[in-house]
């Protein structure tokens, strides 16, 4: 059997990673359908219930790992659906807090109920679904670490 050398083995790994995450993406990306609401958004609406009232423009872009612009863009269309709404502190403030509405909260709750999701990891046992977080934690960290410099 040949020996993979450690760079062919992270270079697989990625392409795995990736492939995996494609493969998720679009079936959770059908799912959503169903609520009118792409996955960015949805995770837009989840880090600013994570936040609560820490919610901000800049937290939120930071903790999901978006361009301020982006995330304000995101944000306004998001407000105009009726699922957050932006708050400006003081009329000369560009600080916006973000709050969720009824409507943000019922789809958060919604898309919980996930088939597809649940079925793709129900092939691992509990055990392995905790080393698995340990382990893309620990890739996480790192690959932020480089993203940064």
């Amino acid at each position: 059997m040949k020996k993979i050398n450690s760079t062919e083995t992270s270079f697989e790994l990625w392409r795995l990673i990736g492939r995996v995450n494609h493969v998720i993406l679009l079936r959770r990306q059908r799912e959503l359908k169903q609520h009118h609401i792409p996955v960015r958004q949805l995770h837009v609406l989840v880090t600013i219930r994570d936040l609560g009232p820490m919610a901000t423009l800049s937290a939120v872009a930071q903790r999901v790992e978006r361009e301020l612009n982006v995330i304000s863009m995101q944000t306004a269309i998001m407000e105009k659906d009726g699922l957050i709404k932006r708050i400006r502190n003081t009329p000369k403030s560009n600080l916006l807090k973000l709050e969720l509405t009824e409507k943000g909260l019922g789809i958060i709750k919604s898309s919980r109920q996930s088939k597809s999701i649940e079925a793709i990891f129900s092939s691992l046992s509990g055990v392995e679904c905790r080393e698995l977080e340990s382990i893309l934690n620990k890739v996480l960290v790192k690959a932020q670490k480089y993203s940064s410099v």
